[in-house]
């Protein structure tokens, strides 16, 4: 199983995916992060998980600019889709969904801080965390990659995630721009902070590849 993480500059278009899935064909599913695209190109993104045979792993903006939860399979049928859960309310669901052989689990963004409590502990081949813009402080980074641990730990799986690689949180203006995969020990895969390098990580051997 190979996963593509992209960290892709906020677009109005899809030009960063399409570039990653032609220039990596050979990935199984490809991560880009919340509120990559809006309701305009839905199709367009099933289209091309159909072209590519790849799952992709999102966030798009609905018609009234909200967030979305959004999976493709590789035959271009979402087979998870679904609102944000707004804060102080439990965790949306559904939270994990199966398909063929593989089950995900998916956590929007700050959903992150309801997965510990709020998610079932049904076996998941991994969880994803597909997260809006990079964290406003030091301190936010290292509870957000402290939480992802906790769950992966708890869910006994794989939590990955990334965010964009530009944007700040309410246009702050500051931004760390972050990458994560931890295993189900909770040992560090990948934690990557400022670095905007695309990464395949290749789950038979726990490798990254940087390119």
């Amino acid at each position: 199983m190979k996963i593509l993480i992209g960290q892709p500059k906020r677009e109005n278009e899809l030009n960063q995916l399409e570039y990653e899935l032609k220039s990596n064909p050979e990935v199984d599913v490809v991560l880009f992060p919340e509120g990559y695209f809006n309701h305009e190109k839905v199709e367009k993104v099933c289209s091309m998980a159909l072209t590519y045979k790849t799952y992709i792993i999102s966030g798009y903006r609905d018609e009234n600019n909200k967030d979305r939860a959004f999976i493709v399979n590789p035959l271009g049928n979402i087979v998870l889709e679904r609102a944000k859960t707004p804060e102080n309310k439990p965790l949306y669901t559904p939270s994990k969904v199966e398909d063929t052989r593989l089950k995900f689990g998916y956590l929007l963004c700050r959903e992150i801080f309801m997965g510990l409590d709020d998610m079932d502990t049904e076996n998941a081949d991994f969880i994803f965390n597909p997260i809006g813009v990079g964290m406003f402080s030091e301190e936010q980074f290292k509870e957000w990659t402290a939480e992802a641990k906790k769950i992966a730990i708890k869910q006994k799986t794989y939590v990955i995630g990334a965010s964009h690689a530009d944007g700040s949180y309410r246009n702050c203006g500051f931004s760390i721009p972050l990458a994560f995969c931890y295993d189900k020990n909770g040992n560090e895969v990948l934690v990557s902070k400022n670095d905007l390098t695309t990464r395949i990580l290749d789950l038979e051997i726990k490798k990254i590849e940087v390119i």
